[in-house]
């Protein structure tokens, strides 16, 4: 499968930026499963594993597997820019993960690398002490100690900066490392607490390579001079566009079943040939390419029938289409005739083609499974109308999220369930619904909220004379309308739509207290020409005051997401238990959806006569057909309320730096990988932007622009909680705080499709869990008579 934008690799600091590009087919359907393990009941819809499992003994010794990859890295140094999904996927065969991921995205502990691994002290400075196995050694003999902990951890905790890291997180939070009771203990002593510490040293590099600037930035590229994995580097070619890794011969577990692994460089657009030509015996792939090999097993093509699909398949060669060939072929008109029998005999040719490849594609199995990633719609908050949250809840609560998500799932057969966090994918312990915070759809509410900010179908008329709604040439106009229609209809125009109150003292003290809770969930924006973008000295504020309005459901949304995070008080609870969510949560209390016309009914929304129009930028590739399906499915729900998209299509090369990054859209679509320490590798990605010294803003890799200092502060809570069920809990918290703020809409887990030599076994779709890479072989021969492994 082919990913657009930054590449994915396991870099924390930089999480990278993936998009879904696989498409879509009929796959036999794969059971899903829930768990319970945090008693929440609301893990929602999950798919196993799908990687031919097989106990190693009947596994056969020796053998190559080529594995395709996207490119050949350009560098194996996993904490370096550049590192990407190919780093990530070779060194996790050659070097030590000490707490690699289980199939539900939980880490657990290795034995092979460590015996034990725990915090021994928590006051006054928090203590982890890791037994590292006795037998662990690296590939040129020396025991992995405490000097390889040492030199990572300088390497990586941002004081030299002469070592050129991506990523520091985690280790900047060490006071010391030293050695233990032995060479085979390490005590690490924190200077903060660090509640994500099993995500520090993984992978494990050897001193050789983290022990100096010079070794770190170039030594590591190309080659590792040491290595501790069931595999060790064979070599790098990148002229072939190979990497081949051999059998660690002083590997002390499991010995690797396979003689030798060769990672190939293979497009993804040019899979189903080397797939077809054997070049490669494991490819992640699209859906068209799934599709075909799904098919081939149907095929009938090999025994005079006619194949299910491809050249000589379809409605055009049934028996009416062949008569007529053939009566074109030997008619009359010689000239016509020769066309005839030369377009006869290129589709025969190409039929033959298909059919030998669709032969050779029957050697391979689809292996499909859920990747730990998921795909999400952005709102970029900085500027325009999406820098109001009336706005950006507005297109949320119009979205039919289970439609998005059955157009990519439910014909892959996979559970097809709309993601319910930002932080956790279904099945992970801190895995909770919480997209109730935002609300549902509601189209009538969507309607409501939109009015509320002042766009309607009316406000997209253009006023005479260039006159704007509220101006004095509108209002004159108005008066003297009303003067001709009675005194009535005066009175009925002189009332402003949504406004209530009795001007008591107590409403405008009501108001206040909701406008300051309403802070808690502002975007930071830029200039953009508002009132309020100056301070009088020329320099533009990051915040913009909300409206009374505005301040109201903000406000009610913060309750509502308090109370599915379990903070909100008791009276607060009992009104937000009302169906439909908070009361007003969306829209204060009275102001309905406006009723119009059936004239009026139809169009776009509009304010000032300048019509809602939203940039909504698709990449362009050929890998990325089903993500611009979803896109054309939201552009139709948002039409449909009268809220315009203007859709750009970009190259994938450029969509992520050129679009994303910079801000140069309204809304897109793009994924981020799954973790399993939210509070250190999601915080970026949902950090408030800060104003830089020159106005711009600091975003990290929150690239909506949208953030909250409540969400800040409760990401810095549960990175500093030892208990782990507490920072769980604050997670959650979070997630309810970031689906208010409506500046990300999470959408459904990517698909995760894997091409497999039906004889392999160990190797697949792997969804959340990490490779064994010393259990992947080929399947033994069974013996006469026994039955046949009916898993596919």
């Amino acid at each position: 499968m082919s990913h657009v934008g930054v590449p994915r690799g396991t870099a924390r600091k930089r999480r990278s930026l993936a998009l879904l590009t696989t498409g879509v087919l009929t796959l036999p359907v794969l059971a899903g499963c829930s768990s319970d393990d945090d008693g929440s009941g609301s893990t929602g819809a999950v798919a196993p594993q799908d990687i031919a499992v097989a106990a190693r003994n009947l596994v056969a010794t020796g053998g190559t597997v080529n594995w395709a990859i996207d490119a050949v890295p350009t560098t194996l140094n996993a904490f370096q820019a550049d590192a990407n999904s190919s780093t990530t996927r070779i060194t996790g065969a050659l070097l030590p993960t000490l707490f690699p991921l289980d199939a539900k995205g939980r880490p657990q502990l290795d034995p092979d690398y460590l015996q034990s691994a725990k915090v021994v002290e928590r006051e006054p400075r928090q203590v982890v002490l890791y037994r590292i196995n006795p037998q662990a050694v690296w590939s040129d003999g020396r025991d992995i100690g405490a000097p390889d902990f040492v030199a990572q951890w300088r390497a990586l905790n941002g004081k030299d900066s002469a070592f050129w890291t991506a990523r520091n997180a985690g280790y900047e939070r060490i006071e010391k490392i030293e050695r233990g009771a032995d060479d085979q203990e390490v005590r690490v002593t924190f200077a903060k607490p660090y509640a994500d510490w099993r995500s520090l040293f993984s992978p494990l590099y050897p001193k050789e390579v983290t022990g100096s600037p010079d070794a770190f930035n170039d030594g590591a590229r190309t080659t590792l001079k040491a290595t501790a994995g069931p595999f060790r580097l064979g070599s790098v070619d990148t002229a072939k566009g190979e990497v081949t890794l051999v059998r660690n011969p002083r590997w002390w577990g499991g010995r690797a079943k396979l003689d030798s692994l060769v990672f190939r460089a293979v497009k993804p657009q040019d899979r189903t040939e080397a797939l077809t030509e054997g070049k490669v015996d494991v490819a992640d792939i699209d859906a068209a390419a799934a599709h075909r090999i799904v098919q081939a097993a149907g095929d009938k093509g090999g025994n005079g029938q006619p194949l299910a699909q491809g050249p000589g398949s379809g409605s055009g060669t049934g028996p009416a289409a062949a008569l007529r060939s053939w009566a074109e072929a030997h008619g009359s008109d010689e000239e016509a005739a020769a066309a005839a029998q030369a377009a006869r005999e290129k589709n025969r040719a190409a039929a033959e083609a298909y059919a030998a490849e669709q032969g050779k594609l029957r050697a391979y199995a689809v292996r499909k499974s859920l990747e730990p990633a998921y795909t999400q719609l952005a709102l970029n908050g900085e500027s325009g109308p999406l820098a109001d949250d009336r706005v950006r809840r507005a297109v949320a609560r119009v979205l039919n999220r289970q439609e998005l998500v059955d157009t990519v799932l439910k014909p892959l057969g996979l559970p097809a369930t709309p993601l319910g966090s930002h932080l956790a994918l279904a099945g992970q312990p801190a895995y909770k619904d919480n997209s109730s915070a935002l609300g549902g759809q509601d189209t009538k509410e969507a309607q409501a909220l939109l009015a509320d900010a002042g766009w309607t179908r009316e406000g997209a008329v253009k006023k005479p004379g260039g006159a704007k709604a509220g101006s004095e040439v509108e209002k004159k106009g108005a008066k003297e309308k009303d003067a001709t229609a009675g005194k009535d209809d005066k009175a009925a125009s002189s009332e402003k739509p949504g406004k209530t109150g009795s001007g008591d003292g107590k409403a405008d003290n009501a108001a206040a207290e909701r406008e300051q809770a309403a802070d808690d969930v502002q975007a930071v924006v830029g200039d953009d020409n508002k009132p309020g973008d100056s301070d009088g000295a020329g320099n533009a504020p990051q915040v913009l005051a909300p409206a009374t309005a505005a301040a109201f459901h903000s406000a009610a949304l913060l309750r509502q997401a308090g109370y599915l995070a379990g903070t909100s008080t008791t009276e607060d609870a009992a009104q937000d238990r009302r169906p439909g969510g908070a009361a007003g949560a969306y829209a204060p209390a009275g102001t309905a959806a406006p009723a119009q016309a059936p004239e009026a009914r139809r169009g776009p929304l509009g304010k000032d006569g300048k019509a809602l129009s939203l940039r909504f930028v698709l990449p362009a590739g050929p890998g990325s057909e089903p993500l611009r399906a979803v896109g054309d499915k939201i552009a139709a729900m948002l039409d449909s309320i009268g809220i315009g998209t203007a859709i750009t299509k970009v190259s994938d090369d450029s969509y992520f730096q050129d679009h994303i990054a910079s801000g140069d859209y309204d809304l897109a679509l793009y994924s981020w990988p799954a973790t399993a320490y939210p509070a250190t590798d999601d915080r970026p990605i949902f950090a408030k932007p800060v104003p830089a010294t020159d106005g711009s803003l600091l975003v990290e890799q929150n690239y909506t622009r949208v953030g909250t200092d409540h969400i800040d502060q409760l990401f810095e809570q549960a990175v500093s909680e030892l208990d782990e069920g507490t920072a769980r809990d604050l997670m959650k918290q979070a997630d309810a705080r970031i689906w208010a703020a409506a500046g990300s809409i999470p959408l459904y887990q990517r698909p995760q499709l894997v091409a497999t030599d039906r004889k392999l076994a160990n190797v697949g779709a792997f969804g959340f869990g990490a490779p064994h890479y010393q259990d992947i072989g080929f399947k033994k021969p069974q013996p006469a008579g026994a039955p046949a492994n009916k898993k596919k």
